[in-house]
C-alpha cells in the first residue's frame, strides 16, 4: 500500500498584495531585510491586517502546516515510504514533498524555507512546488479510494478506518489545513467518502498522527498472519 497524505486548503501563502502596506506587514519587512510580499502571512505577526482579508479566520497559519509535517515525517510509515505528502494550499499551489525529506524543526528556519519555495518553485528538488487546484492533484494522482477527514462526516473508528485504509492499494487521506470551518464544495465533490473519526473537532496533527499510528498497527498485525 501507499498511502497519499494530502494537506488541503491550508493556510499557506505569502503577504497579498492587498495588505503589504499595513504598518505590521512592513515593520516585519524592515526586521527581517525582504520585501512585503516575500514574507509569509502569519496571524501570530500580521493579525492586525488580517482583518482586510476574504477569508482571513482561514488564512495565515503555517504553525499548522509545520507541526503536521513534523509528526508525519518522524513515523516509521513515513520514514519506510508508504506514506506520500501532498500540501495544497488556500491559493491552489501543490508542495509535494520527497519521500525521506523532512522539515526543519525549527519554525522560523520553517518559515524561511517556505518563504523561499513559494517565491522561486522548484521542481525536482526535496520538495517541489507547482500550481494545481485540488481536484487537479487528487485526478493526477489516480488514488483507488480518498477519504475525507471532516466532522461533518460519517462517524467511523481510527482501527476500522485504517483496516480499509490499508485494504486498498493506493487510497488517499485529504486533512484540513486551516484553523476554522469546513472543506469547500470543491473539495468535497473529489471525495469517495467523507469520514469523522471523533465526536469533537481535533487538530489535524492529533488527527493524522493517530491514522498513521492505527495504520501501523493494522499493517503489523496483517504482515504476521
Amino acid at each position: 500500500m501507499k498511502l497519499s497524505l494530502v494537506i488541503a486548503e491550508s493556510a499557506l501563502e505569502l503577504v497579498p498584495e492587498e495588505i503589504k502596506k499595513h504598518p505590521s506587514v512592513v515593520a516585519d519587512s524592515r526586521r527581517r531585510g525582504i520585501t512585503p510580499t516575500s514574507i509569509l502571512l502569519d496571524r501570530s505577526i500580521h493579525h492586525a491586517a488580517m482583518s482586510r482579508l476574504k477569508d482571513g479566520l482561514r488564512r495565515g497559519r503555517p504553525d499548522l502546516v509545520h507541526i503536521t509535517l513534523l509528526g508525519v515525517t518522524s513515523t516509521p510509515l513515513y520514514q519506510d515510504e508508504v506514506v506520500k505528502v501532498y500540501i495544497h494550499t488556500c491559493n491552489d499551489v501543490i508542495l509535494e514533498v520527497g519521500d525521506g525529506t523532512r522539515p526543519p524543526k525549527s519554525y522560523s528556519r520553517f518559515r524561511s524555507l517556505l518563504e523561499k519555495l513559494l517565491l522561486e518553485r522548484p521542481k525536482d528538488e526535496l520538495i517541489s512546488v507547482y500550481p494545481s487546484s485540488l481536484p487537479e492533484l487528487v485526478k493526477r494522482l489516480k488514488r483507488d479510494w480518498v477519504v475525507g477527514l471532516s466532522v461533518q462526516g460519517e462517524y467511523r473508528e481510527f482501527e476500522k478506518l485504517a483496516s480499509e485504509l490499508v485494504g486498498k492499494r493506493s487510497p488517499a487521506v485529504l486533512v484540513g489545513g486551516f484553523p476554522h470551518g469546513h472543506f469547500a464544495p470543491s473539495t468535497l465533490r473529489v471525495v469517495d467518502e467523507l469520514v469523522r473519526v471523533h465526536e469533537r473537532s481535533l487538530d489535524a496533527h492529533v488527527v493524522v498522527g493517530r491514522i498513521i499510528h492505527s495504520v501501523e498497527t493494522k499493517m503489523r498485525e496483517t504482515n504476521q498472519r
